[in-house]
């Protein structure tokens, strides 16, 4: 099977040459990823109480996987252009937004302590608790539409969207300090469902998704 593939464009909307007008090389692209990356992971480090190891590991996946995201997220026969200030940056359709998500799901689980993700289907739901739920149903469809149309900017979209869905539910249900036991086993469910779908889609596109960020 033969796919047609875009050209990757400069900020300018030119083919992505260096100022010599030779091609760029690979290599060099992910340096520069992992290097501005790991600026990104060490302001958040603090805060985090990452160690100097976990920065430049975290800046290591955060950087590689900025580069593969900005490359699969884009339809293979669209041109797209190479910006890595976008790839790197916290907001909008990045991979980092998404390890972002996957890390503070992974924090609420840790703080969870004894309590555990335990479905309660007779539990009304809040709406951004069904919307979250019914983008987590369709996961394995959109799998198998994927595979057989070999189009990973659709995983990826649904990775995204599967982030803005679980940020508007993070922002409108408490999690921890939800109503009752039964509410907060059945988000703390939500939390874990979200949190391994995330990683195993961003596995699928090669990409890490650290505990801590």
């Amino acid at each position: 099977m033969q796919l047609a593939f875009g050209t990757v464009l400069g900020k300018d909307g030119k083919p992505f040459k260096t100022r010599e007008g030779e091609t760029v090389r690979l290599v060099d692209l992910l340096d520069e990823a992992i290097g501005r990356a790991t600026d990104v992971v060490r302001e958040k480090a603090e805060k985090v109480g990452l160690s100097e190891q976990e920065i430049v590991e975290n800046g290591r996946y955060v950087g590689i996987g900025a580069v593969k995201y900005a490359d699969l997220s884009t339809s293979a026969i669209r041109d797209y252009k190479f910006d890595l200030d976008q790839m790197v940056s916290l907001n909008g359709d990045t991979s980092v937004y998404l390890q972002y998500a996957y890390a503070r799901i992974r924090s609420i689980l840790r703080k969870a302590g004894e309590a555990k993700p335990v479905a309660h289907p007779e539990l009304a739901l809040a709406p951004a608790e069904r919307a979250l739920g019914l983008h987590l149903d369709q996961f394995g469809e959109m799998l198998h539409e994927v595979a057989g149309a070999y189009e990973p900017h659709k995983l990826a979209a649904y990775l995204y969207q599967l982030s803005s869905h679980f940020t508007t539910f993070y922002d409108q249900c408490p999690v921890l300090k939800a109503e009752g036991e039964a509410a907060v086993e059945n988000r703390l469910f939500l939390c874990d469902l979200t949190a391994r779908t995330l990683h195993q889609g961003m596995a699928l596109l090669g990409i890490r998704t650290p505990e801590r960020l």
